[in-house]
């Protein structure tokens, strides 16, 4: 604990969506120490304040509170257990991981840092690049209530925490969320393509139904994307598919039909195949374009 009183944060993991948290903590007062697997990620941020440590046991030792917004699962396992992260962190301290991972990995990582006297919760956002610099975060929180009620003050600088159920329910909502995202965006990418070939305005068309029934952050955020053609990825369609592969495979174990769901992610399948991985979520507009465009011809 820091001498006035504000709770030590880590912060494992500086990209897209990790290091516009930190700049909230940050202007929050919190003192943050920072660690990225490449290091020129991470370093822009001490001029924001925050203290760059060159290894992400370095990082997390003394930490009240360590977050962690990496890849996958995997990544996430590794740098709690393979390299050391849980075994450096004070007994006591609450691991915030905000990475999108399968619930099962959720569960199992909570289990493992139980044993080394570690709270855990799995604390997943929505929101996007521009919800993580405003501080605007949906966050969903699986553990113990008592826990996310503890950080109260610290989630507050990133934005809404709700607390949902037990550890792996916060990863469950997040791909419940990224269903709504991934259909949506499907959905407003072929209205694009429809109005277009009316020979409608897609901007006038957009502008139209803003505010309607068909009003949404997607059909404001990537539906802008989309008329500009600006797919710099704020979310990665390699990542999107990530998620709803876990999706499939949760649904699979539940005995669920979810036909919007598998449609849309055989469609980003076929997408970042083409070599959509690295475009923004919303390029599947140029999926769904390059398909219609094969008919035609």
């Amino acid at each position: 604990m820091s001498t006035d009183g504000k709770k030590q944060i880590a912060f494992l993991g500086t990209g897209l969506m990790g290091a516009p948290m930190v700049r909230c903590l940050l202007k929050a007062g919190f003192p943050v120490t920072v660690w990225n697997r490449n290091s020129t990620k991470a370093a822009p941020l001490v001029a924001d304040g925050a203290r760059q440590a060159s290894t992400a046991a370095e990082a997390v030792s003394g930490a009240d509170v360590v977050f962690t917004m990496l890849t996958n699962g995997a990544a996430v396992a590794d740098m709690l257990f393979a390299q050391g992260v849980a075994d450096a962190m004070v007994q006591g301290a609450i691991l915030v991981d905000c990475s999108s991972i399968a619930p099962p990995i959720a569960r199992e990582n909570a289990q493992r840092l139980a044993d080394h006297g570690i709270r855990n919760l799995d604390a997943p956002v929505s929101g996007g690049t521009a919800g993580a610099a405003a501080g605007t975060l949906a966050i969903m929180a699986g553990g113990d209530a008592s826990d996310v009620e503890a950080l109260e003050d610290v989630f507050a600088a990133l934005g809404r925490v709700t607390h949902v159920g037990p550890s792996g329910a916060g990863q469950i909502c997040k791909l419940a969320n990224q269903q709504i995202v991934a259909v949506t965006i499907g959905a407003v990418a072929e209205a694009m393509i429809l109005v277009e070939a009316g020979g409608a305005s897609r901007a006038a068309f957009r502008d139209a139904v803003r505010g309607g029934f068909a009003e949404s952050r997607i059909l404001e955020l990537h539906g802008a994307r989309m008329i500009e053609r600006n797919f710099v990825p704020g979310g990665a369609s390699a990542n999107q598919l990530k998620d709803l592969d876990a999706v499939m495979a949760m649904a699979a174990d539940l005995s669920l039909t979810l036909p919007l769901t598998a449609e849309v992610r055989q469609e980003f399948s076929d997408f970042v195949q083409g070599g959509g991985a690295e475009k923004d979520h919303s390029g599947l507009l140029l999926h769904l374009e390059a398909l219609n465009n094969k008919d035609q011809g």
